[in-house]
């Protein structure tokens, strides 16, 4: 014991040394790096769900954490989830970043990582070149590779990251939309990225750049401030001497340098949009120098790639499996597009004028996945000062969901929050309370009717996600073929039917047989008995498309005494959790209904007053759940 314990020493001292030798990073751990090694045993997963933390590894291994440098805020946050995650799992991270961004210093980082004696290096690639010789030198040598932000082009246990296309067009939509009800339907926008190698940047400004195809505006040629706010700054300023009407920033530096620019020409009219969260970015945004920003969740990237480090080293195989750990829109009026629950406190939305009825209709009032959504609205509508009802059915019922929604518009109710059992049945009554001057808007499953906006998951992803996790776990376990089931709602449910296609969609050009859909109601009894049925025809998977279909799945398998079954789920209950511990389940996808009912309060909220919402959709994320 002592010769371990002095060999762990010796191996702390010597990457604490290192640090030096590649740009003098901060050499954080389990103690020191930002996070209470005594805080309560929770995380923070994308978007705002709380789960439980995962037991202590006890091995006390050494992880590298290597960032593009360790002075932006984007960073220093990450490694703040990174060392939380540490305290947890009893292992040492050593943030050793360089000072600047820096092929070069960042290779050295990953030599020394290496030659410290580090079991994993969680990596955010400066480019995905530059770096991959020497991750893949580290690879062969046995050390575990986890991205977080940015991959490099050498395969990775898994990766953590934002879907930084969809959040560059969602930048680019938000940007249109302020030009346009400034009266502006043409004009230069100029656009500041790090450089041309950053994956995560260049698919931002990919992004940025598709939502203004069609239109009349031109994106001027990119130029790049390698990250430095004084740099973008300079590129800035040039942008508005040639009259742009507005400037896109792709990472922090950028961000902050088109804001004091903005600043600076004392000009009005030029909308300026971004990425990251810092103190200085809410405070061009507070100021009105800048429209919004594209808040990114770090903290969950940091602990989520710690937890896949610790997992990896125990010998876990992940199947280099890539988490979105979604996206916010931050704006001068709080998180009107978005939550940033997963990290730091945003800052508190702006009071209601009134205290404005809304009438929250989810598909019933029973599943644990409805029961949180209504407590995050409760939040919400306390921190607002408005009033909101949970009028749910108690089961899923077309003609019971219809006279929730009748009896809010008699109730006068000024907005109705609802989740739809199905597209169609439900329009009618909401067109009329529309009709009528209600607002609506959608959280979770969407009807079709015009909305002022939508919080949902972004099902068809998950669910592919889900697909994968079923296959990687089967070939593992040498299954290559065999019969799958699928358990769904019903053949409406939008959110459900997405689920299901994206399912699916993961299986194409395999040889497993995805089996014909049965549909439970969303009952765990009858998914049961459905599961059971399937589990009779030897099937090597079953699907459950939401909370009940999951239940019912994975009690079937537990009943059956069969081994090797592989259930995968969605949502996230006590009686799931349970399942999963106990290994009946592998995993579950784990929505973040708080988020969704938080943010559908707020959203009514801003439409009640008189914002124009413009019915954007927003993906409140998703996190997978396992053992």
């Amino acid at each position: 014991m002592k010769k371990k314990l002095l060999a762990w020493m010796c191996t702390l001292g010597m990457a604490a040394g290192l640090l030096v030798g590649c740009g003098g990073g901060n050499g954080g751990n389990s103690q020191d790096g930002g996070a209470d090694a005594n805080a309560p045993a929770q995380e923070e997963s994308s978007q705002g769900e709380t789960e439980e933390a995962p037991e202590p590894s006890g091995d006390g291994d050494m992880i590298a954490l290597i960032t593009m440098d360790s002075i932006d805020q984007h960073w220093v946050t990450l490694n703040e989830g990174a060392q939380k995650a540490a305290g947890e799992l009893g292992v040492t991270v050593q943030f050793m970043a360089p000072n600047t961004k820096d092929d070069a210093q960042q290779i050295e980082c990953v030599n020394n990582a290496v030659s410290a004696g580090a079991k994993a290096i969680i990596v955010a690639a400066n480019g995905p070149d530059a770096i991959s010789s020497a991750l893949q030198e580290a690879s062969d040598a046995g050390v575990k590779i986890i991205y977080v932000d940015s991959p490099a082009n050498v395969p990775g246990e898994a990766t953590f990251s934002t879907d930084n296309n969809a959040a560059g067009e969602t930048a680019g939509k938000e940007m249109l939309k302020a030009l346009e009800a400034a009266g502006v339907t043409s004009g230069s926008i100029g656009i500041i990225n790090v450089n041309a190698a950053t994956d995560s940047c260049v698919m931002r400004e990919e992004g940025f750049r598709a939502a203004f195809e069609g239109s009349s505006f031109e994106l001027m040629e990119t130029q790049y401030g390698e990250g430095d706010a004084a740099k973008s700054q300079s590129i800035a300023e040039n942008y508005i001497t040639q009259g742009v009407v507005g400037i896109f920033g792709c990472n922090e530096g950028s961000t902050t340098g088109a804001g004091n620019a903005i600043k600076a020409s004392g000009k009005d009219g030029v909308i300026g949009v971004g990425f990251d969260k810092s103190d200085a970015i809410l405070g061009l945004i507070d100021d009105g120098y800048l429209l919004c920003t594209m808040a990114q969740n770090p903290d969950v990237m940091g602990y989520e790639g710690v937890k896949a480090a610790v997992a990896a080293i125990g010998g876990e195989s992940l199947g280099g499996a890539v988490t979105d750990t979604g996206v916010s829109v931050l704006t001068k009026e709080g998180s009107a597009s978005g939550s940033d629950d997963a990290s730091a406190d945003n800052g508190s939305a702006t009071a209601a004028s009134q205290a404005w009825k809304i009438a929250l209709i989810t598909m019933d009032s029973i599943d644990q996945h409805w029961v949180t959504l209504n407590e995050g609205a409760q939040a919400k509508a306390k921190e607002l000062g408005v009033e909101v009802t949970f009028m749910s059915p108690n089961t899923k019922d077309d003609a019971q969901q219809i006279e929730c929604v009748n009896n809010a518009v008699a109730g006068g109710y000024n907005a109705i929050m609802v989740a739809a059992n199905g597209p169609d049945a439900i329009s009618s009554a909401l067109q009329e309370a529309s009709d009528k001057g209600v607002k609506i808007v959608y959280v979770d499953s969407p009807a079709n009717v015009d909305a002022e906006a939508t919080f949902s998951t972004d099902n068809k992803a998950a669910g592919q996600k889900a697909g994968e996790e079923m296959i990687a776990a089967l070939k593992a376990a040498g299954k290559e073929s065999g019969s799958i089931g699928v358990i769904n709602v019903n053949a409406a449910t939008d959110s459900c039917v997405m689920r299901e296609e994206g399912f699916r969609a993961a299986f194409e050009g395999t040889d497993y047989e995805i089996m014909e859909t049965q549909y439970g109601e969303g009952d765990a009894a009858k998914s049961q008995s459905i599961a059971e049925n399937y589990i009779t025809q030897g099937v090597v998977g079953i699907f459950g498309c939401n909370e009940g279909s999951t239940t019912g799945a994975g009690n079937a398998i537990k009943a059956s005494g069969t081994e090797g079954i592989i259930g995968v789920g969605f949502d996230k209950s006590d009686a799931i959790q349970g399942l999963i511990g106990d290994g009946y389940l592998l995993c579950t996808m784990a929505q973040n209904p708080d988020v969704m009912g938080s943010m559908g309060v707020e959203a009514c909220v801003q439409a009640l007053e008189g914002a124009s919402l413009g019915g954007e959709v927003q993906d409140t994320g998703v996190s997978v759940l396992k053992k």
